[in-house]
């Protein structure tokens, strides 16, 4: 599997129109973040954006963001948006000439604001990011420079019903017409054999991207017979009556209440929803996704969120964002 395959694109499809806005509007001339005035800044107090606005997560990185913040000794001020407002948002603050000090960014979106000059190379300040693997540094690579790291990623799986599973005397599918015959099995009253997102926004795309890699396509031909029989698989399962046809309204997190609720047997989705499904009525597991065809090798998606440091033109600020992501990707953390 090549790193090109890994690295996670799942906003290319949907939102090339923001892109282009952001390479017009010259983030390289962001200068007077939320740091203080000319010169080297008030470094004892930090200003940070995210985009994890829902619990649990909103509390769970609020903790690490206190964590580090009294590591490296600074008050913080965080701001958190919807994801799918955040580069808007980011769009906004640099033509106001008001970026964060520290920046979350999804990782599909980190090359195109790095490529404006709107963040700064994690080589100004000597960071070592030799513990990170190259999928997840690639991901935060523009023109050879690093500009942010991970703390944590994450990728797409088939999430399945033990007990409903073990009861129809169903394994889990490893191909699509498994995964057919076995949605189609599982489908009863008000429960689906699967659910999935197919939205028209990013998340959407993401959960396609894994189907349409995995079979041969990708995001440069999308009219190819490749891509054209990932989606037939999704047609297939909505037209038979074993997913619904309320997947193209879904969010990923819609997808993950169906499957809590019971009314879903499987559902693609992500680790990120396990916390809320840790008080589950019922055991579930998980399993790769399935393939077209055995023998296929599933390519998964790398998802996730890099912390970065914008450039704003204050030095001692700068470099205390640098403390503050570095320590946000700390094997403790």
């Amino acid at each position: 599997m090549t790193t090109r395959e890994y690295i996670v694109r799942k906003k290319r499809i949907l939102v090339s129109g923001a892109v282009a806005a952001a390479a017009t509007l010259a983030l390289a001339g962001c200068g007077g973040g939320g740091g203080g005035g000319e010169g080297g800044g008030d470094a004892s107090t930090l200003t940070i954006l995210d985009y994890y606005d829902n619990e649990p997560d909103s509390t769970l990185v609020q903790e690490a963001l206190d964590a580090c913040a009294e590591t490296v000794g600074v008050e913080i001020e965080r701001e958190s948006v919807p994801g799918p407002d955040l580069i808007q948002t980011v769009l906004q603050r640099a033509q106001s000439k008001t970026m964060p000090d520290v920046l979350m960014l999804d990782n599909p979106d980190v090359q195109e604001i790095a490529a404006t000059g709107g963040l700064t190379p994690l080589s100004t300040f000597d960071i070592d990011t030799s513990p990170f693997t190259q999928s997840i540094l690639d991901a935060a690579t523009h023109e050879g420079e690093v500009y942010g790291l991970g703390p944590a990623v994450n990728t797409l799986g088939l999430f399945y019903n033990v007990d409903v599973l073990e009861e129809a005397g169903i394994e889990p599918p490893t191909t699509w017409d498994e995964l057919k015959e076995s949605a189609a099995a599982l489908t009863d009253g008000d429960r689906y054999g699967v659910a999935f997102s197919a939205i028209a926004d990013y998340e959407g795309a993401w959960q396609f991207l894994p189907f349409m890699w995995t079979n041969g396509g990708d995001e440069a031909e999308l009219d190819s017979p490749e891509n054209a029989e990932a989606l037939q698989l999704w047609v297939d399962l909505i037209e038979s009556g074993s997913a619904s046809a309320g997947t193209v309204n879904w969010s990923q997190g819609d997808v993950k209440d169906q499957f809590v609720a019971g009314k879903a047997a499987m559902m693609v989705n992500g680790p990120w929803q396990i916390p809320a499904m840790a008080d589950t009525e019922f055991e579930w597991d998980s399993v790769l996704l399935p393939v077209n065809e055995e023998g296929q090798d599933p390519v998964a998606p790398l998802g996730g969120e890099v912390w970065t440091v914008p450039e704003t033109g204050k030095p001692d600020v700068q470099a205390k964002a640098a403390e503050f992501v570095e320590c946000m990707s700390n094997e403790e953390t």
